[in-house]
């Protein structure tokens, strides 16, 4: 089961919902988190930092690095295993994606009762091209689709 956890950015004007895979690590890991605006002067520690698209999530690695030990298989750990992964990772594509699509989908839903083949197509199209927007937009997770 994965919970949702919101946290606010540094200079509190956005906040992000966070996944922690499998419960495997705890919240307290985001030991700050900064939108492009609060980033922007930012000095990015890849040893603890990982960047996606102008945001910044800087995880306490020895609180990972413990809550890893007894959970996960022996390997190293990583800012980028921790996003990549999903064990800290965006609820969704980018912060506030869920809510976003979530807009976009009922838009299409409008479709559903008019008409049902026209409905599939858009909904496919729809789908395939925001990827493609949003990996063009830089966003790490939509890169690896």
């Amino acid at each position: 089961m994965c919970l949702d956890h919101k946290i606010a950015c540094s200079c509190g004007k956005a906040a992000a919902s966070f996944n922690l895979k499998d419960d495997a690590m705890p919240v307290e890991i985001i030991r700050g988190l900064y939108c492009p605006e609060c980033s922007a002067n930012l000095a990015v520690d890849a040893s603890t930092m990982i960047a996606d698209n102008g945001w910044v999530i800087d995880y306490d690695m020895e609180i990972a690095r413990f809550a890893a030990s007894s959970r996960l298989p022996r390997r190293s750990i990583t800012p980028e295993f921790l996003f990549d992964e999903g064990y800290c990772t965006w609820k969704g594509v980018y912060p506030g994606d869920v809510e976003d699509s979530a807009t976009e989908k009922a838009e299409l839903l409008k479709l559903l009762n008019e008409d049902r083949q026209r409905y599939v197509l858009e909904f496919r199209k729809w789908a395939i091209g925001r990827m493609g927007r949003l990996a063009e937009a830089g966003w790490r997770k939509a890169q690896e689709a």
